[in-house]
């Protein structure tokens, strides 16, 4: 009688790196939301960075030959009180706001003035929420009621509060985000830690004597990044609506600087007179770009649940 053939187990094979990285982004052309999101922030984005090469007027640059007109063939959005440029400044702002932040005149960092204060929040705000929900005990209650603390107060007001302390500038704006952004960071962490510190992995890295920060940062940190990277994207809208907010108010970026915030505030003025383009444009700048992280953030989350 022949030998039946035995079935020997091919070996498994890892999906590279690069595999892996590409399934997760393939999960963005599933979804609509996403991708429509994608294209707005993509548009804002393009535009910042090549601001230099998409008009030919500076940003500051006044013609009180041409105050508060309409779109024309030479200023397409329009000009501004002062006779600036409206497509100029808005596509400037847009670099203050994601794409470079001036810390000094002639000293710049590369990410907007959003983008740092999200990832300043997210430093903070993970470190604390990782202490408070995996060392638990007095701990967590000291951190949890000293943000609570924080959280009581109205966001607009902390703001007003913060800036009025250490100046309008861009560098503060980025310091004030993040402080704003640190308890609901902190609380959405620690949420995740409570329920990851539980897991088997880490008991066993418990059993392997690691100590507590090697558990918090290389265990249940990188287990945690979904939900946190999702929730970091919102957070850049709310960024970007509170720079406007604080513009508005007189406390975002220090004049001359094409702030969107202050853009509107000033535009506003001359709407009832029929010149309405100063204010509209930037308003419609901040609710797009807002919208459109929103729908990113909001389209990823859908399709992220679907495929867990």
């Amino acid at each position: 009688m022949a030998l039946s053939e035995q079935t020997i187990p091919q070996k498994m094979v890892r999906p590279s790196r690069w595999r892996r990285i590409w399934e997760r982004v393939s999960i963005l052309f599933v979804s609509k939301t996403a991708m429509i999101g994608l294209v707005i922030v993509l548009f804002w984005v393009l535009v910042a960075i090549l601001a230099p090469l998409l008009t030919p007027f500076s940003p500051t640059e006044q013609d009180y030959e041409a105050q508060n007109q309409g779109p024309s063939a030479k200023h397409f959005l329009g000009t501004d009180s002062l006779g600036r440029d409206i497509w100029s400044r808005l596509i400037y702002g847009a670099r203050v706001v994601l794409v470079v932040l001036p810390v000094s005149e002639n000293f710049w960092l590369p990410g907007g003035t959003a983008l740092w204060g999200v990832v300043l929040g997210l430093l903070v705000g993970s470190t604390l929420g990782l202490m408070g929900g995996y060392l638990g005990g007095w701990v967590d209650e000291v951190v949890m009621r000293l943000l609570d603390a924080m959280m009581s107060f109205p966001v607009i007001l902390l703001y007003m509060i913060i800036i009025a302390a250490v100046g309008a500038s861009a560098t503060n704006v980025v310091l004030a985000i993040a402080i704003v952004g640190t308890p609901g960071i902190a609380r959405l962490v620690r949420s995740l830690a409570l329920d990851i510190r539980t897991r088997d992995y880490i008991r066993a890295a418990e059993i392997r004597g690691e100590n507590s920060l090697y558990i918090m940062f290389v265990e249940i940190l990188p287990n945690a990044r979904g939900p946190i990277i999702i929730d970091a994207m919102l957070r850049v809208g709310y960024a970007i609506f509170a720079m406007g907010t604080l513009g508005f108010l007189g406390l975002g970026l220090p004049p001359p600087s094409p702030d969107w915030g202050s853009m509107v505030a000033k535009g506003r003025q001359f709407i009832l007179a029929g010149s309405p383009w100063a204010a509209l444009w930037p308003s419609v700048a901040i609710a797009s770009l807002v919208v459109g992280l929103n729908l990113f953030a909001d389209g990823l989350r859908e399709e992220s649940l679907r495929y867990q």
